[in-house]
């Protein structure tokens, strides 16, 4: 019952934080990409801040200067996660701002928000959908990482990290198998996640369904 009540969260931290990282990474990456010039200079160096301190660091810090609960760690994961889809975003955006399709609607007039909203995003879903599964299982393996060292969801609650941390005191005693269910779970999962995405991958892109 603990196993799965430990899921429970690191399956809702990983969904939450996996949706908030995404859709606030597209939309950044989207208007870097889009606009260019110095906006995405600017934009893409203040990526380039985020991405040049430890990730593990920066949530072990959050973590410490904040009480833990499950809607911080989604926060906090979504906060140092959204880099990600921005830099791969704003690639696909660079990509896709100069197609024939995007250059008719700026002659016939279209505004700059409907050229990114209607057009660039939703030419980009695949990439997208992709990265947002995959996000969940890095999202579930950070939370598992603050758990084994002691951050992760305060008493009562658990998660799978936490309840690897109290195994790995009890194998010590040698009752090793106490860290075997959260560990099974937590590569299962994310393996089952990436397998999803790859997935996902061949099913929404043309050249590997004709391949």
């Amino acid at each position: 019952g603990r196993l799965m009540f430990g899921g429970q969260a690191s399956l809702i931290v990983g969904f939450a934080s996996a949706v908030v990282a995404t859709t606030f990474g597209v939309v950044y990456g989207a208007i870097a990409g889009f606009f260019g010039s110095w906006i995405d200079a600017l934009m893409m160096r203040i990526v380039d801040v985020i991405l040049s301190v430890p990730l593990l660091f920066l949530l072990i810090a959050l973590a410490t200067i904040f009480r833990p609960s499950e809607s911080l760690y989604i926060v906090v994961i979504a906060a140092v996660s959204w880099v990600f889809p921005a830099r791969l975003i704003r690639g696909e955006t660079l990509s896709l701002r100069v197609r024939e399709y995007v250059q008719a609607v700026r002659v016939m007039g279209g505004s700059r928000t409907r050229i990114v909203g209607r057009h660039i995003v939703p030419n980009a879903i695949g990439t997208i959908v992709v990265f947002a599964t995959l996000q969940v299982a890095d999202s579930i393996l950070l939370l598992a990482a603050l758990g084994f060292v002691g951050l992760g969801i305060p008493l009562p609650g658990t998660d799978w990290g936490s309840m690897l941390n109290n195994g790995v005191d009890y194998a010590l005693s040698g009752y090793w198998w106490e860290i075997s269910p959260a560990g099974l779970c937590i590569i299962l999962v994310v393996i089952a996640f990436n397998f999803i995405g790859d997935a996902l991958r061949d099913s929404l892109e043309v050249r590997l369904q004709s391949r």
